[in-house]
């Protein structure tokens, strides 16, 4: 596909949003507010969705200029911070960044371009990690998705995909309204991955709205995401598996296993099945047998969050944002400004 510059007229107006919960990452937030506002072509608007935490929102209503401070005005948690974003913007594309991202220059105009083509409902890009502490040796790449980033078996080239990661999205807002925003019951609470997946959700219920639809992976557009000591710990890893088979047996249940499972076959087959034959090859390097181990008990542990996901009911949250085109003169939503 073909995604040169679109000209002047069509290039769409364009908001970012950022949802942050905890004063705990202000340094990350700051970076991350700094490098959308630093881009070329610039936004239309940065929004900034705080999470039910009264210091940190008026914390950024003091310090921060350029942007459009708002609570979160629904359920606690990710997915309703996006929904509120999506919601407050005005702008005919939304883009979400994660509050502990920067975005690499070009950002912007990379993730518009393509949308200069009707077909393009949305367009994702490229989530480099940032070890704070160093990759760990036994660390397989093709698991970089358990810290949020891109990982090896991912396109190389511009390509339509079923869904994005989280970090680097942006969809065309009107997409979004139809389908009725974020699934509530997925996304983190504060730092706990209650359940994930719930861009690959709302990617399932934009295809399935319209099959010709087109979701384009662009990896030019490009953010680098901080990975902390955190989050290199065997346990983080095994967690964070089970929580994605999990998450994954949910989507399954709602979407259909044929879609919600299709990449993660291919994914087991082929790239994890050739990582393992690599792996075997390289015995005798320093962490060779680590990394076997990491690929055979990722893999183990998120088959098991997925047979647990299976048979757990779907709870009280079953019902996506029910985002609603805002009516032509309507009173906007409460909302904090700095500008």
């Amino acid at each position: 596909m073909n995604s040169a510059p679109p000209t002047e007229r069509t290039v769409p107006t364009l908001s970012v949003v950022i949802c942050a919960y905890t004063l705990d990452r202000w340094e990350d937030l700051r970076a991350a507010i700094a490098s959308v506002l630093a881009q070329d072509p610039p936004a239309d608007e940065v929004v900034l969705v705080v999470d039910h935490n009264e210091d940190l929102l008026n914390r950024a209503e003091r310090e921060f200029s350029g942007v459009r401070v708002v609570p979160n005005r629904r359920r606690q948690g990710l997915s309703g911070g996006r929904n509120t974003g999506v919601e407050v913007s005005r702008t005919d594309v939304v883009a979400f960044l994660d509050d502990d991202a920067t975005a690499e220059p070009g950002w912007t105009g990379r993730l518009l371009a393509p949308y200069g083509d009707p077909r393009v409902v949305g367009v994702g890009g490229f989530v480099r990690p940032w070890w704070l502490t160093g990759r760990p040796v036994w660390f397989p790449p093709e698991f970089d998705w358990v810290v949020g980033c891109s990982y090896r078996g991912q396109p190389r080239q511009a390509a339509r995909v079923r869904n994005f990661i989280g970090a680097n999205m942006s969809f065309r807002r009107s997409e979004l309204i139809a389908v009725g925003g974020f699934f509530d019951a997925f996304g983190r609470v504060g730092s706990r991955p209650v359940a994930s997946c719930d861009e690959t959700d709302l990617c399932l219920r934009l295809a399935a709205r319209d099959p010709e639809a087109v979701l384009l992976y662009e990896p030019a557009a490009e953010i680098r995401h901080r990975v902390p000591g955190s989050r290199t710990s065997w346990a983080y890893f095994r967690n964070r598996c089970y929580i994605e088979g999990l998450s994954k047996a949910l989507v399954a249940r709602r979407c259909g296993s044929g879609p919600a499972l299709a990449n993660e076959r291919v994914y087991v087959r082929s790239t994890i099945s050739r990582a393992l034959a690599r792996g075997v090859t390289r015995i005798g390097r320093p962490g060779a047998l680590r990394t076997i181990g990491a690929l055979s008990g990722g893999v183990g542990a998120t088959v098991t969050g997925y047979l647990v996901g299976s048979i757990r009911p779907l709870g009280s949250r079953t019902v996506p944002g029910r985002l609603r085109p805002r009516r032509r003169g309507a009173a906007q939503p409460a909302t904090t400004a700095r500008s």
